[in-house]
């Protein structure tokens, strides 16, 4: 063996063939392979439809035979912060080779694909030798989703086929038993019908478009106030109230109108704008699944007071205050990148 550890980076939604070959690659250059499995602790969404460890079965199964050389831990997104993200791999990766029994200086090294731009990652780590490998040609696994999220329909008996030919046996049974008996799938079909609608009215556009929006994170008294969604996408996940950027509005103006139309807070305009304490644009490329969208998020904090009455209106069929610490641990629960938003202001992002 080369290495006594090949680190395998993904978020494996779902673990295909290429993923399987990369990984026996792997497993014949390394003692034992240590998969990251990264977008931990998300809500169900049509991009990442799976748990942690429901993955890490997809992956323990499409490998049995090599079982007992497979490590698979977490690893959580810092869509903005680039550093966090990396000092998470580097800190992941020595509690797995210590908790293995693993020397100090034990011969480490990073597997995978260098197939785009997304795999830019696979250069962070200078300390680990990079194994840029060729997996087995595969349906990609958005591709793959796609199939799955369309199976229920007329016709579709050859999306199902092209799924059981991309991606490991087990995997497939695991596949087709979360369409058929997974109350969480009806729902991610519900989004991705609607997605798939939301993008079909922007086709004709001459440019691909780009949304504007605005995001409200108002603290007071240690607390935070959230909006429950009431539609798709992400319905029934708790989010910053916000929206759209009306054509004649400026960016402050929206906050202060989806904030009220959402919770119907009743600080005055003039009390909210005094009491700004930091604002910030938050635009990572694959933030929404309705495409490129762009926030503007706004601060506003009264450290201390009773906390106002809210109550949900417009899209929010609720709205609560949160304790921050709360709201800060719930991330499968939170709506697109808003837990990052909340951590960027509140000092953990």
């Amino acid at each position: 063996m080369d290495y006594d550890y090949l680190v395998f980076i993904g978020r494996f939604e779902p673990f295909h063939n290429g993923h399987a070959a990369v990984a026996r690659y792997a497993l014949s250059r390394a003692r034992k392979v240590i998969f990251l499995v990264g977008s931990a602790d998300t809500p169900r969404t049509i991009r990442n439809p799976w748990t942690v460890a429901e993955r890490a079965v997809m992956i323990q199964s499409a490998l049995g035979d090599a079982s007992d050389r497979l490590i698979i831990r977490p690893l959580r997104d810092h869509l903005y912060n680039e550093s966090l993200w990396i000092a998470a791999v580097q800190r992941t990766v020595a509690e797995a080779v210590k908790a293995d029994g693993g020397a100090t200086d034990a011969r480490i090294g990073l597997v995978g694909k260098d197939k785009d731009a997304s795999s830019y990652y696979l250069q962070e780590f200078p300390q680990w030798d990079l194994l840029d490998v060729r997996h087995t040609e595969t349906l990609s696994a958005t591709e793959l989703r796609r199939y799955l999220f369309e199976a229920n329909q007329l016709n579709s008996h050859g999306g199902l086929m092209l799924i059981r030919a991309n991606v490991p046996g087990p995997v497939f049974d695991m596949l087709d038993a979360f369409r058929k008996n997974s109350p969480a799938f009806k729902q991610l079909v519900a989004e991705h019908q609607f997605i798939d609608t939301y993008r079909a009215a922007w086709a004709d556009a001459p440019y691909p478009p780009t949304f504007v929006t605005t995001d409200a994170v108002v603290v007071h008294s240690g607390h935070v106030l959230l909006v429950r969604r009431r539609a798709e996408p992400g319905k029934g996940l708790w989010a910053l109230p916000g929206g759209f950027v009306g054509q004649g509005e400026g960016l402050l103006d929206s906050c202060l109108r989806e904030l009220r139309e959402e919770t119907r807070l009743k600080i005055p305009v003039p009390v909210l704008k005094g009491s700004i304490k930091g604002e910030h644009v938050f635009d990572h490329p694959e933030r929404s699944q309705r495409g490129r969208t762009i926030t503007h998020a706004y601060h506003f904090e009264f450290p201390a007071g009773e906390l106002p009455e809210v109550r949900g209106g417009d899209d929010a069929d609720k709205a609560r205050w949160i304790p921050v610490s709360e709201a800060l641990e719930m991330s499968p629960q939170l709506y697109e990148d808003h837990l990052h938003i909340l951590e960027f202001f509140l000092g953990r992002g």
